[in-house]
């Protein structure tokens, strides 16, 4: 069955986490609408509540990171919010 004129979106969020004693850091494309659990199990994983951060991408690779190896983790904007080239 075909619905005309609908079509699914889903908002995509950047995820980076830096690890301590790593020259790269982890970066991952997360679901917008899992946002605010991310932050829950981040500030979890950083009160020692974990021992292990586990994150799911987009794709449904699951990456597992060590809470005592967090440098730090930014969230990002939407796809639709992101700017390219200079300015503010």
């Amino acid at each position: 069955m075909r619905i005309a004129g609908w079509a699914a979106t889903v908002s995509i969020v950047d995820v980076r986490i830096g690890v301590t004693q790593a020259a790269r850091e982890i970066s991952l494309e997360v679901e917008d609408a899992t946002r605010e659990d991310l932050k829950a199990r981040v500030e979890a994983a950083l009160s020692g509540a974990t021992d292990v951060l586990w994150i799911t991408d987009k794709r449904g690779k699951d990456v597992g990171v060590p809470s005592a190896k967090i440098a730090y983790v930014e969230v990002g904007s939407a796809d639709g919010e992101r700017r390219i080239g200079f300015g503010g």
